[in-house]
């Protein structure tokens, strides 16, 4: 799901777009664009737990700010490469597209998409440094 929120007032740290992604029965990441009272953006990357022993949340939360967009793109991608193509060739990461795929299609038709999995899948390839021009062509 996806939103923007262009109340002006509604704005003090508000998000104002917000994705959702559900990993699996117990966990929920959010991904929302907040705005300073200086009217400024950084993003927030909460996951969210679900508890076995309670009806409540765990929650972890990261602020990436606009000057750290690019370096954190960079790291990450690498990083998910690393593992992809070092540690785990054989496996297929391809095979849990279809839920990502899936919820677009949902979106589109505007169906409730709250209960599907989801998982994002980076493409595998080489190991490579990117500079900020290339990340942002992206």
């Amino acid at each position: 799901m996806a939103y923007e929120n262009n109340n002006q007032q509604e704005r003090n740290n508000d998000s104002i777009f917000s994705k959702r992604l559900k990993a699996g029965k117990r966990r929920t990441y959010f991904f929302d664009v907040k705005t300073t009272r200086g009217n400024d953006y950084f993003l927030t990357i909460t996951e969210s737990k679900k508890r076995f022993n309670d009806n409540g949340y765990d929650r972890h939360k990261v602020f990436l700010y606009k000057e750290d967009f690019n370096k954190f793109l960079n790291a990450l991608t690498e990083t998910i490469n690393y593992v992809k193509t070092e540690l785990m060739p054989d496996f297929d990461f391809d095979a849990y597209n279809h839920d990502y795929v899936q919820e677009d299609q949902d979106d589109a038709e505007g169906a409730d998409v709250a209960e599907a999995p989801v998982t994002v899948s980076v493409e595998a390839a080489a190991p490579t440094s990117h500079s900020a021009d290339d990340v942002d062509k992206w």
